[in-house]
């Protein structure tokens, strides 16, 4: 347990993100007031004084009652709240005897500032030592950041951003639940039935939304989930004609489903993807390993992943995504090699590697706590051996985010061969353009002029967005239009 005393509410994303990032394994709890305010504390306690002359944080061990005191002058800052950060970072660096690979980076999205660095007009060795000494990243990651962010900026300069935008159609259901899943995600057995009642909603939501995008550039669209491959063949066909009759599709560059679970897909709902004009679709095993996909909650086997593979290959599809996930429970590096050689074996045109995260709502969480599991502390050399695969398939990088509670700190990074990039996903990390999206639990985000953004959400429970489909159109009228 860490319990942080004294802290202004405005401070504690940073505070709790850089402290579950230096100890992944500990609950972390705020304290309002003195340090004896609650006399059963345990584990370690960090008591915070941020006053207008100098910043001062005590890390004292409550078992033995080891303390250090760590004590800086604020003197003029340029930002004092940025100011505090480093400080902070700093002393938990010393304290627990390392660095974390991000410094004291715990947005999502470090490419976006590297990305704004390089729009201001910075080299690329002021890009290294502003980000060395405000935020204390690693060489190799800022040389990650400055690649990826030449990259992307290299794929949107050719765009109409401000007056583009991207489509998100959110399909919320799934074959069975993965134990690290934290997305909008139903189980299709129990939805069958309503599944074309759904779809109407969908549909409806594309209408309603269609007079203010009718003189925007549609630059992108994705089909996402759960698993939009769960439905049936019949539904798919449904959503694609009903996107082609609501949006101009001619001027998009991009159309992506995720095919995801081989046990989701058949070469009948293939074909109606090809057909519709999808080029790009994700196959996305997380590991071929098949003790840890039955552990997961995978209801098939790694050689269900190669013959579904295949068959996508067999169909036509020639822009092939594949998932997988580093730091899932029990698999060492030999495991994740053993993934990779499988991989590599497939070819894909991408892929992306996630470090994993666990959520508040994912059963993940709940396996840990009961079997004792802690996320891995390290993930480098499982990172480091991805992208030396990645670089023997022909791939570079092109994208990355980051999310709370991620294994080792690190990132997840999409990898492609040129050409093959994922625009939809760039465009979505880097913020350049609004994505509209549509369907339960898929959330709009409105770009506007000066870089300000607004996040508009669907109602999560399928039955209440069906419900108040009325109302989430409006919602959408009131932000865009």
């Amino acid at each position: 347990m860490i319990s942080i005393h004294n802290l202004p509410k405005e401070y504690e994303y940073d505070v709790y993100s850089l402290a579950k990032a230096f100890c992944p394994g500990e609950d972390i709890c705020f304290i309002e007031g003195a340090m004896d305010a609650v006399d059963d504390a345990q584990g370690t306690r960090y008591y915070v004084n941020l006053g207008e002359d100098s910043f001062r944080l005590e890390i004292t061990d409550i078992e033995s009652g080891d303390s250090r005191i760590y004590e800086e002058a604020t003197g003029e800052k340029y930002d004092y709240k940025n100011a505090w950060k480093l400080f902070y970072y700093n002393c938990l660096s010393d304290y627990y005897g390392r660095t974390l690979p991000w410094g004291n980076l715990t947005g999502i999205r470090p490419s976006k500032i590297i990305m704004k660095l390089m729009e201001d007009g910075m080299e690329d060795a002021a890009i290294y030592e502003e980000m060395e000494n405000k935020h204390k990243v690693s060489p190799s990651k800022i040389q990650l950041g400055i690649d990826i962010a030449k990259r992307e900026k290299k794929l949107l300069d050719p765009l109409d951003l401000k007056n583009g935008f991207s489509l998100y159609i959110g399909i919320p259901f799934c074959i069975t639940r993965c134990l690290y899943c934290s997305f909008t995600s139903n189980l299709i057995s129990k939805w069958e039935d309503k599944v074309d009642d759904y779809i109407d909603c969908l549909i409806k939501e594309m209408e309603g939304i269609r007079p203010i995008t009718d003189k925007k550039v549609l630059h992108s669209v994705y089909i996402g989930g759960g698993t939009p491959t769960s439905i049936t063949a019949k539904q798919l066909d449904r959503i694609i004609k009903a996107i082609y009759d609501n949006f101009h599709m001619d001027e998009c560059l991009e159309f992506t489903c995720e095919a995801g679970r081989p046990d989701s897909f058949t070469k009948e709902k293939l074909q109606v993807l090809l057909e519709g004009g999808v080029k790009r679709i994700s196959v996305n095993p997380q590991t071929m390993n098949d003790e840890t996909l039955e552990l997961i909650g995978r209801k098939h086997t790694s050689a269900d992943i190669i013959s579904a593979f295949n068959m996508a290959r067999e169909c036509g599809f020639d822009n092939i995504n594949m998932d997988m996930i580093l730091g899932l429970p029990g698999e060492d590096v030999k495991m994740v090699r053993k993934t990779l050689e499988a991989v590599s074996n497939l070819k894909p045109d991408s892929l992306t590697v996630h470090s994993l995260a666990v959520k508040r709502a994912a059963e993940l969480t709940a396996y840990i706590e009961k079997k004792g599991y802690f996320l891995k502390s390290d993930l480098d050399e499982e990172m480091s051996l991805a992208s030396v695969y990645a670089g023997r398939m022909g791939m570079k990088p092109y994208y990355m985010y980051r999310q709370k509670n991620m294994a080792g700190n690190l990132e997840n990074i999409g990898f492609s061969h040129e050409g093959k990039e994922g625009l939809y996903n760039i465009l979505i990390m880097e913020e350049k353009e609004s994505i509209i999206a549509l369907g339960a639990g898929s959330v709009t985000k409105c770009v506007y002029e000066g870089n300000r953004i607004e996040r508009v959400d669907n109602a999560k429970d399928i039955k209440v967005y069906m419900e108040r489909i009325d109302a989430e159109i409006k919602k959408k009228l009131d932000y865009l239009g």
